[in-house]
Protein backbone atom coordinates (compact mmCIF):
# COMPACT_ATOMS: atom_id res chain seq x y z
CA UNK A 1 0.00 0.00 0.00
CA UNK A 2 1.51 3.20 -1.42
CA UNK A 3 1.61 5.69 1.81
CA UNK A 4 1.71 9.64 1.25
CA UNK A 5 2.93 11.95 4.47
CA UNK A 6 1.76 15.09 4.29
CA UNK A 7 3.62 17.77 6.21
CA UNK A 8 1.49 21.16 6.82
CA UNK A 9 3.12 24.21 8.53
CA UNK A 10 0.96 27.26 7.91
CA UNK A 11 -0.71 28.86 10.84
CA UNK A 12 -3.60 30.46 8.14
CA UNK A 13 -5.88 27.92 7.36
CA UNK A 14 -8.14 28.33 4.73
CA UNK A 15 -6.67 31.35 3.61
CA UNK A 16 -3.65 29.44 3.23
CA UNK A 17 -1.76 28.95 -0.03
CA UNK A 18 0.01 26.22 0.86
CA UNK A 19 -2.68 24.41 2.74
CA UNK A 20 -4.87 24.95 -0.45
CA UNK A 21 -2.17 23.50 -2.74
CA UNK A 22 -1.87 20.35 -0.50
CA UNK A 23 -5.79 19.80 -0.90
CA UNK A 24 -5.52 19.87 -4.39
CA UNK A 25 -2.43 17.70 -3.93
CA UNK A 26 -3.89 15.17 -1.97
CA UNK A 27 -6.91 14.85 -4.11
CA UNK A 28 -5.06 14.25 -7.47
CA UNK A 29 -2.19 11.69 -5.03
CA UNK A 30 -5.54 9.86 -4.34
CA UNK A 31 -6.98 9.54 -7.74
CA UNK A 32 -3.67 7.93 -8.57
CA UNK A 33 -3.26 6.03 -5.75
CA UNK A 34 -7.14 4.33 -4.83
CA UNK A 35 -5.50 1.99 -2.84
CA UNK A 36 -2.93 4.51 -0.52
CA UNK A 37 -2.76 5.78 2.60
CA UNK A 38 -2.49 9.41 3.73
CA UNK A 39 -0.65 10.53 6.92
CA UNK A 40 -1.32 13.68 7.99
CA UNK A 41 1.26 15.68 10.46
CA UNK A 42 -0.14 19.37 10.97
CA UNK A 43 2.99 21.13 12.83
CA UNK A 44 0.18 23.73 14.43
CA UNK A 45 -1.50 21.02 16.02
CA UNK A 46 1.53 19.29 17.34
CA UNK A 47 3.48 20.21 20.78
CA UNK A 48 6.72 20.34 19.07
CA UNK A 49 9.44 21.29 21.36
CA UNK A 50 12.70 22.80 20.06
CA UNK A 51 15.84 20.40 20.74
CA UNK A 52 16.90 21.25 24.56
CA UNK A 53 19.48 19.41 26.48
CA UNK A 54 17.17 16.96 27.77
CA UNK A 55 16.85 15.71 23.97
CA UNK A 56 20.37 15.93 23.44
CA UNK A 57 21.12 14.37 26.02
CA UNK A 58 18.77 11.45 25.62
CA UNK A 59 19.90 11.61 21.85
CA UNK A 60 23.61 11.02 22.12
CA UNK A 61 22.76 8.04 24.85
CA UNK A 62 22.72 4.35 22.99
CA UNK A 63 19.27 3.64 23.18
CA UNK A 64 20.15 0.55 25.50
CA UNK A 65 21.05 2.69 27.81
CA UNK A 66 18.00 4.94 27.61
CA UNK A 67 16.18 5.64 31.02
CA UNK A 68 12.35 6.03 31.30
CA UNK A 69 12.53 9.51 31.24
CA UNK A 70 14.84 9.56 28.09
CA UNK A 71 12.43 7.52 26.33
CA UNK A 72 9.70 9.95 27.06
CA UNK A 73 11.88 13.06 25.57
CA UNK A 74 12.31 11.25 22.38
CA UNK A 75 8.81 9.89 21.88
CA UNK A 76 7.53 12.05 19.80
CA UNK A 77 10.51 12.42 18.10
CA UNK A 78 10.51 8.50 17.63
CA UNK A 79 7.03 9.04 15.97
CA UNK A 80 7.78 11.64 13.54
CA UNK A 81 10.48 9.51 12.14
CA UNK A 82 8.36 6.26 12.30
CA UNK A 83 5.85 8.41 10.24
CA UNK A 84 9.04 9.57 7.57
CA UNK A 85 10.06 6.04 7.62
CA UNK A 86 6.65 4.57 6.47
CA UNK A 87 6.26 6.93 3.67
CA UNK A 88 6.56 6.56 0.12
CA UNK A 89 6.02 10.04 -0.97
CA UNK A 90 6.63 12.76 1.60
CA UNK A 91 4.47 16.68 0.91
CA UNK A 92 6.32 19.79 2.77
CA UNK A 93 3.70 22.29 2.50
CA UNK A 94 5.13 25.30 3.79
CA UNK A 95 5.01 29.33 3.73
CA UNK A 96 8.26 31.62 3.24
CA UNK A 97 9.18 33.08 6.05
CA UNK A 98 11.95 35.81 6.03
CA UNK A 99 13.35 34.52 2.95
CA UNK A 100 13.44 30.77 5.03
CA UNK A 101 10.95 27.91 6.69
CA UNK A 102 9.44 28.46 9.45
CA UNK A 103 10.52 27.69 12.97
CA UNK A 104 7.89 24.76 13.21
CA UNK A 105 9.17 23.11 10.29
CA UNK A 106 13.10 23.79 11.38
CA UNK A 107 11.40 22.15 14.61
CA UNK A 108 10.02 19.01 12.91
CA UNK A 109 13.34 19.05 10.80
CA UNK A 110 15.33 18.39 13.69
CA UNK A 111 13.52 16.07 15.27
CA UNK A 112 13.45 13.97 12.28
CA UNK A 113 17.35 14.28 11.22
CA UNK A 114 18.52 11.09 13.43
CA UNK A 115 21.54 9.67 13.24
CA UNK A 116 21.75 6.19 12.75
CA UNK A 117 17.58 5.88 11.76
CA UNK A 118 17.17 8.43 9.27
CA UNK A 119 21.00 9.05 8.85
CA UNK A 120 23.62 6.58 8.54
CA UNK A 121 26.80 6.75 11.11
CA UNK A 122 28.46 7.59 7.84
CA UNK A 123 27.08 10.44 7.14
CA UNK A 124 24.78 8.83 3.75
CA UNK A 125 20.72 9.35 4.06
CA UNK A 126 19.27 6.14 5.04
CA UNK A 127 15.49 7.47 2.92
CA UNK A 128 16.61 5.98 -0.35
CA UNK A 129 13.78 5.27 -2.78
CA UNK A 130 11.19 7.88 -1.23
CA UNK A 131 10.24 10.74 -3.36
CA UNK A 132 9.46 14.27 -2.19
CA UNK A 133 7.32 17.32 -2.81
CA UNK A 134 7.60 20.64 -1.69
CA UNK A 135 4.76 23.02 -1.65
CA UNK A 136 5.59 26.30 -0.91
CA UNK A 137 3.82 30.01 -0.70
CA UNK A 138 6.05 32.97 -0.68
CA UNK A 139 5.26 36.38 -1.28
CA UNK A 140 8.10 37.03 -3.63
CA UNK A 141 9.17 35.51 -6.55
CA UNK A 142 12.33 33.51 -6.45
CA UNK A 143 12.20 31.13 -9.27
CA UNK A 144 14.91 31.27 -12.28
CA UNK A 145 15.43 34.51 -13.93
CA UNK A 146 14.53 36.22 -10.92
CA UNK A 147 16.46 39.49 -9.73
CA UNK A 148 15.93 38.07 -6.39
CA UNK A 149 16.64 34.53 -6.97
CA UNK A 150 19.71 34.36 -4.43
CA UNK A 151 17.42 35.20 -1.68
CA UNK A 152 15.66 31.53 -2.47
CA UNK A 153 16.89 30.09 1.05
CA UNK A 154 13.96 28.08 1.96
CA UNK A 155 14.25 25.93 -1.35
CA UNK A 156 18.12 25.05 -0.89
CA UNK A 157 17.70 24.74 2.28
CA UNK A 158 14.64 21.59 2.26
CA UNK A 159 16.76 20.18 -0.79
CA UNK A 160 19.81 20.19 0.98
CA UNK A 161 17.97 18.36 3.76
CA UNK A 162 16.21 15.91 2.29
CA UNK A 163 19.53 15.14 -0.02
CA UNK A 164 21.29 14.28 3.57
CA UNK A 165 18.68 11.98 4.60
CA UNK A 166 18.98 10.40 0.97
CA UNK A 167 15.55 12.02 -0.82
CA UNK A 168 17.10 12.73 -4.12
CA UNK A 169 14.02 12.89 -6.17
CA UNK A 170 12.77 16.12 -5.60
CA UNK A 171 9.82 17.98 -6.91
CA UNK A 172 9.08 22.12 -6.26
CA UNK A 173 6.11 23.52 -7.20
CA UNK A 174 6.55 27.21 -6.29
CA UNK A 175 3.91 29.60 -5.93
CA UNK A 176 5.56 32.63 -6.15
CA UNK A 177 3.65 36.11 -5.58
CA UNK A 178 0.94 34.80 -3.11
CA UNK A 179 0.64 38.12 -1.83
CA UNK A 180 -1.53 39.33 -5.20
CA UNK A 181 -4.09 37.06 -3.27
CA UNK A 182 -4.40 38.99 -0.51
CA UNK A 183 -3.86 42.25 -2.12
CA UNK A 184 -7.19 41.50 -4.00
CA UNK A 185 -5.13 41.43 -7.32
CA UNK A 186 -6.22 37.76 -8.17
CA UNK A 187 -8.65 35.55 -6.84
CA UNK A 188 -7.38 32.20 -4.88
CA UNK A 189 -8.76 30.05 -7.22
CA UNK A 190 -7.21 31.97 -10.00
CA UNK A 191 -4.14 31.63 -8.26
CA UNK A 192 -4.31 28.25 -7.45
CA UNK A 193 -5.21 26.99 -11.05
CA UNK A 194 -1.71 28.86 -12.33
CA UNK A 195 -0.03 25.05 -10.57
CA UNK A 196 -2.69 22.53 -11.05
CA UNK A 197 -0.91 21.18 -14.52
CA UNK A 198 2.37 20.88 -11.99
CA UNK A 199 0.64 19.20 -8.98
CA UNK A 200 -1.06 16.60 -10.95
CA UNK A 201 2.62 15.73 -12.41
CA UNK A 202 4.30 16.00 -9.01
CA UNK A 203 1.12 13.24 -7.84
CA UNK A 204 0.65 11.34 -10.49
Amino acid sequence: MPTLLVVETSPRGDHSISRNLTRRFVERWQAAHPDGRVIDRDLLETDLPFVNAPWLQAYFTPPEMHSAEMKEVLRLSDELVGELLTADHLVIATPVYNYNVPAALKAWIDHTVRKGITLGVDGKGLLTGKKATILLASGGVYTEGSPIRDRDIATQYLRLILDVVGITDVTIVAAGNAKAVDLGEIGREDFLNRFQEQIQAAAA
